[in-house]
Formats: structure tokens, sequence, C-alpha cells
């Protein structure tokens, strides 16, 4: 048991780099257009915060034999990081403020929960504060696509929901959901089902729009900064005569 134990930590310590390496893709369309276009940048500042949280708990001082959980999260961290920089230095500015907002209640919750387990908590106490504070937040980290979701059933389209990432939040569920079950620890087990189940639904409709090219309902942004619909008619620019007037022949 211990060894299976162990290799189906390793197997979610590969599937979770991959879920950490599969926005590349995302951001290397980001930076090269100098916009986060309709990408939403939560799903990416909540993953920091369970990666935080996850790296915390499985910590020898907070729970024995979860040394994997803390490789792997601290690694997912340091991605995230700079995942959410990025989206901050490009996203319009409503949106940077929204996620910098974010950005900022993530480090005061996870290092309220650092101080408040180092300080105040001890034991089991301590785990069952952190493994807590943990679960909340991978079950809101997984539960942060859905926005993306209701697009892709929206617009009938797949665009802004890349299809590794979904794969991967499928697989990286699926082993660290098998990992708690056998290590008998609720507090990897539960979110990790949860994400299993979120990843299977996310490929089910990656399947069912995959070929479509979706509504024409999605704004993008025009050259000048301004969003147009796809397959919009841009604005005619009447043409005037000196004395001001529209020409004969296009007045209505």
């Amino acid at each position: 048991m211990e060894v299976l134990h162990f290799v189906f930590g390793v197997f979610g310590n590969a599937t979770a780099l991959f879920l950490f390496l599969s926005p590349t893709i995302t951001f290397k369309r980001i930076i090269r257009s100098k916009s986060t276009e309709q990408f939403s940048g939560i799903p990416y500042v909540m993953t920091l915060l369970n990666c935080l949280l996850s790296a915390w708990y499985g910590l020898p001082f907070v729970s024995k034999n979860n040394i994997l959980v803390s490789t792997i999260n601290g690694t997912g961290a340091a991605i995230e990081s700079i995942y959410v920089l990025i989206f901050i230095i490009y996203a319009p500015k409503k949106e940077k403020a929204k996620i910098f907002g974010l950005f900022t209640f993530v480090l005061t919750v996870f290092t309220a929960v650092a101080l408040i387990s180092l300080f105040a908590l001890h034991g089991n106490g301590r785990k069952l504060f952190c493994g807590l504070a943990a679960t909340i937040f991978s079950i809101i980290m997984y539960a942060s696509p859905l926005s993306i979701m209701r697009l892709v059933i929206k617009t009938k389209s797949v665009e802004f929901m890349p299809f590794f990432l979904s794969l991967f939040v499928f697989l990286c569920g699926t082993s660290w959901f098998i990992y708690g079950l056998l290590g008998r620890d609720a507090f990897v087990a539960v979110p990790n089902g949860f994400g299993c189940g979120l990843g299977t639904m996310q490929l089910i409709l990656y399947f069912i729009y995959r070929n479509n090219k979706g509504s024409q309902e999605i704004k993008k942004p025009s050259g000048n900064g301004t969003s147009i619909e796809i397959g919009e008619k841009k604005p005619r620019q009447d043409k005037q005569q000196p004395n001001g007037k529209v020409p004969q022949d296009e007045q209505v």
C-alpha cells in the first residue's frame, strides 16, 4: 500500500507539473498580442492560493508523509506567480485592478493561515486547520474555470478553454484523489475528487464543441482599442463635401 501511495504521489507530481505548464501556450499568445483578450485570470490566482496552502499543508510539521504534496505545490506556486504577473501586465485596466486585488487577497489569506498555524495551533489542531484551509481553496480553484465553461456553452466555442489545461485538470485531480484515498487523507482526497469530476465535465464540453467556430458573439479588441463583434460591420465614415453636407448619392 505504501508503494502504491508513493507511485501515485510521483504520478501526481508529474501530471500537476504538466498542469502548471500547460498554460504557457496561452501566455505566449497573450505576450505576442499584448492583450489578455477574453482569457480569465481568476483560475491562475486561485491556483496560486491552492499551491501555497497545499505546499504548507504537506510540510512535515503540519502533516506526515505528504512531502510529495509540498514539492509539487511549491513549484506550482512559483510558476503561477509568473502567470499572474504577466496577466496583470497585459490585462485591461478594469481587469488588471480585479486580478491585482485577488492577488493581494491570496497573499493575505496565506500569511494569516501560516502565522495562525505556527503560533496558535499544534499537533492535530494545526493539521486540521491547515487541511481545511487547503481543502476549501482547492475546491474554489477547481471551480474557478466554471465561468469559462459557461462561456463555452454560450458561444459554442472552446477557443478560450485550452484542451491541455482541461486534460491535466482531469489527470491531476484523479491521481491526487487516489493518492489521498491510499493515504487515508480526506484533505487530499476530497478536493481532488471534485477536481476529477470537473475535469471530466471540461473534457466532455471540449469534445462536444471542438469543431464549432462559435456563435460570433465574442467581442475581440480592434486595432484602435475598441471592441467589435466578430462579423460585425465597422461603422461607415460618411464622406463630406467642403460645405459639410453629405453627398446626395450617399444620403439615406
